[in-house]
């Protein structure tokens, strides 16, 4: 259901709120709007991370040598760990933190439901950016798009999970019923985390260790193919949170139209009755009939 409030402009003691009403005194409390410092602090976020992902794509193309190995296909380094990053950990991380906080009654708020939601949501992006790059890189590699690997499969399987955590929101109920029940529906999509995490030490995969964060700490790519990955991983964090920003912004004035749709559509019906009784009190033109006026013979 849509709803314009700013078709009709209401006046006298109608028009002290822009969102009540004139037969009832229906009031609806006005949507949720960042402040100008959290407006410019996301603008700033999404120019650093526009900025960042250009350089990042330059140097990883155009600057840093190919692999020794792997030739050119080692570009594609600069950009698949960066997004797995952000979809395993950042992201997914952030909302089981995010849906514990909810779930212990000091810190129970809606805020932290909307925030593992947007955070899910976005994952989930980045998700689907992992699988497709590392089936890219794995083409070449390993002679198919795709394997039944460990680690592969299990970031898969994570997918499949919060798909149905985003589908179980979908589902008509209260807030706090629909926070709660997707609060235990995310801590159990957490569980795969680390699991893929250690699935190639736990299994003998396809899957190449770890490039920077290895169990000894000792990093196996060096110079400005180094600070190039850095880059990839500060600019899609970048990215993923000013993704994050937008994506919660939405979501809080989605759950506003919700809680407020009977009050809106009430608003609305009576903007319009004022309209119409305006229409009909109207003496319109001189000589003439309000009829006259709106053209009706």
């Amino acid at each position: 259901m849509t709803h314009d409030l700013t078709t009709t402009p209401l006046e006298g003691p109608a028009a002290a709120h822009p969102y009540s009403g004139a037969a009832t005194n229906t009031r609806v409390s006005p949507p949720p709007s960042p402040s100008t410092t959290a407006r410019r602090t996301e603008h700033i976020i999404g120019l650093l991370a526009l900025v960042g992902t250009a350089a990042t794509v330059w140097l990883g193309i155009w600057v840093t040598p190919p692999d020794k190995v792997q030739g050119d296909l080692v570009r594609l380094v600069y950009i698949h760990p960066g997004v797995a990053w952000v979809a395993l950990y950042l992201a997914f991380g952030l909302a089981a933190v995010s849906t514990l906080l909810y779930l212990w009654p000091r810190t129970r708020s809606l805020f932290w439901d909307r925030l593992a939601a947007a955070a899910v949501e976005v994952g989930v992006i980045f998700n689907i950016c992992t699988l497709v790059s590392g089936s890219i890189w794995g083409k070449p590699t390993w002679g198919v798009w795709w394997a039944w690997d460990a680690r592969l499969t299990s970031t898969a399987v994570l997918l499949v999970l919060f798909l149905g955590y985003m589908a179980l929101r979908r589902v008509p109920a209260e807030p706090e019923v629909r926070a709660r029940r997707s609060a235990f529906v995310a801590l159990f999509a957490a569980i795969d985390i680390p699991i893929i995490h250690f699935s190639v030490d736990w299994w003998n995969t396809l899957h190449q260790g770890a490039t920077v964060l290895n169990a000894n700490l000792s990093p196996t790519i060096h110079g400005s193919m180094a600070w190039t990955l850095l880059l990839g991983f500060v600019a899609l964090t970048l990215v993923f949170v000013w993704m994050l920003l937008v994506r919660y912004r939405i979501g809080a004035i989605e759950d506003w139209l919700a809680a407020n749709e009977l009050d809106l559509a009430l608003a609305e019906r009576q903007a319009e009755g004022v309209a119409a009784s305006r229409v009909a009190s109207d003496p319109g033109p001189a000589g003439g009939s309000p009829t006259d006026r709106v053209g009706v013979a």
